[in-house]
């Protein structure tokens, strides 16, 4: 379960300045999120998920999947007790999938909706 229910959207144009070191030439943001520490940034070339690690978060993993990667992936509402949705995305060649849990700050049929349009290329 995330806590303190901070998820939430960001405005693709302060996430493209904010992580422009990692976009290739002409790359844009088309979408981002913030989950407690992490960031998923969707791109018109592929996503990018930023996972904030240790204590300080100064160390960073950045995974970067480009769609054409992405086998099939699902969400899972909150519920009456659970209030936290799920994204898992399963990616080729990778037996487990990418788990990402956004709290109700975040609509995850949105992002649903901005993932099919990238896979479904």
């Amino acid at each position: 379960m995330a806590l303190f229910g901070n998820a939430h959207t960001v405005d693709p144009g302060q996430a493209q300045h904010e992580y422009a070191r990692l976009l290739g030439q002409g790359e844009r943001v088309q979408a981002a999120y913030v989950l407690i520490r992490d960031t998923i940034l969707f791109t018109d070339r592929r996503l990018v998920l930023v996972d904030k690690q240790g204590i300080t978060g100064r160390k960073v993993e950045y995974h970067s999947v480009p769609y054409r990667s992405i086998t099939h992936f699902s969400v899972e509402t909150a519920g009456t007790f659970d209030l936290d949705a799920e994204l898992r995305i399963w990616i080729s060649g990778t037996p487990a999938p990418i788990q990402k849990t956004f709290t109700k700050g975040v609509d995850i049929y949105e992002v649903q909706a901005i993932l099919t349009q990238f896979v479904a290329r």
